[in-house]
């Protein structure tokens, strides 16, 4: 059987926070999510009896865990019900402090959920208070008690550093104490200032100034001193667990694995073609309806346009490979050159002959024949997005 990944968006929050310019909104009603779990049944449904094993899924959003209990029994009954698992597959669901509580942390777990990612953000109250989000410091740290007390062994915490108004001590503060509550992975992410959020329209106002790239670069460095000192791997640009943690759901998207996408403005890649999902809430209910009254049918869904799609490319040799190596190059340990040679019938030196050089000669890449790896070099992590450029 084909392994796969599964992502399921859940497009609700209780709050849009100031700094998100995902695909979700606050002041839902339970009707609201109600309905939209119907529609993400039909969309599973519908990719039923395929020939594939889940070996990961991944409950994202938005906030699954402002949905209420049997919603998220009910999904996890859809995905049993439509897909064959595999007997250690990782199953994690996003969830925010503020929104759980024993009664649903040990339905989750009844369910097989076994990874807990919860967005922290912050251990600062005030840096909480001005991103917007619902909760406090010490509501996260009883969640992740919580959360140990009802089974849970794989925690990860979301932290956001290079916030306006952050100092490196704050951050440094922060990340300690997501240290010391023993997350075993750690996702530290630097701010960006989306269009089209409270955030964009204050700094384009000049009533918000954006961290400087050299405070920035030290709160990154200070991370991954302090992560790798208490046994972090470092395995991603902005990501850390210890060892046999690392986010095997992730690591799909960056190895260019193929997963499945349902929900809501949801994005797949599967047979190398890249689909994505509808984004207008009511033409996805509305065709999640037509699926379930007989009235949108496929034979073979993973072939062919699912109703819910409104894009779909079929990725070029040329789109595989610097896909490849972009993503690739995002993980610590880069990519395997055997690896890329088998996959596409050439060496990436004969396919990127004159970016390699230039990159290896200026201190960003490091090609090591011995240790078949092409990778960026820390100082390459740094200037990720200039490396980046000569690959796409």
């Amino acid at each position: 059987m084909k392994p796969l990944g599964l992502y399921i968006h859940i497009p609700f929050c209780k709050r849009k926070c100031n700094y998100c310019d995902f695909l979700s909104w606050g002041n839902t009603k339970k009707e609201d999510h109600t309905a939209y779990v119907e529609a993400l049944l039909a969309e599973l449904q519908y990719y039923a009896d395929q020939d594939m094993l889940l070996d990961s899924v991944y409950i994202g959003g938005g906030t699954p865990s402002l949905l209420e209990r049997d919603l998220i029994l009910r999904i996890m009954e859809g995905v049993t019900g439509s897909f064959a698992l595999s007997e250690d597959a990782e199953i994690t669901i996003e969830a925010n402090p503020g929104l759980l509580d024993l009664d649903k942390l040990m339905a989750y777990r009844r369910a097989g959920i076994n990874r807990l990612s919860l967005g922290a953000q912050s251990l600062n109250d005030e840096i909480l208070h001005f991103m917007g989000r619902i909760h406090k410091s010490n509501t996260f740290i009883d969640n992740f008690y919580l959360a140990r007390d009802c089974g849970f062994e794989n925690i990860s915490a979301d932290l956001i550093f290079a916030v306006p108004g952050q100092t490196v001590e704050l951050w440094i503060d922060s990340l300690e104490k997501a240290i010391s509550l023993g997350a075993e992975h750690i996702s530290f992410y630097s701010l960006q200032i989306e269009e089209g959020t409270p955030f964009y329209g204050l700094w384009e106002k000049g009533a918000m100034k954006a961290v400087d790239d050299e405070t920035d670069r030290r709160m990154y460095h200070e991370a991954l001193k302090r992560l790798k000192n208490k046994g972090y791997v470092h395995y991603e640009i902005s990501n850390a667990a210890m060892p046999g943690f690392e986010s095997r759901h992730n690591l799909k998207y960056w190895s260019m694995e193929e997963y499945l996408g349902v929900g809501l403005g949801s994005h797949y890649y599967i047979n190398g073609t890249r689909f994505s999902n509808e984004t207008n809430l009511e033409k996805y209910l509305r065709i999640s309806k037509g699926v379930k009254e007989g009235r949108e049918v496929c034979n073979d869904p993973l072939s062919y346009l699912a109703p819910w799609v409104v894009w779909h490319h079929k990725n070029t040799e040329v789109d595989e490979i610097s896909e490849f190596l972009f993503t690739g190059l995002r993980k610590i340990e880069g990519i395997s050159l055997s690896a890329f040679e088998e996959r596409f019938g050439k060496p990436v030196t004969a396919v990127y002959e004159n970016a390699i050089g230039k990159h290896s000669r200026t201190g960003l890449l490091e090609l090591n024949m011995k240790e078949d790896r092409l990778r960026l070099t820390a100082k390459g992590l740094d200037l990720f997005n200039q490396v980046l450029v000569d690959f796409v």
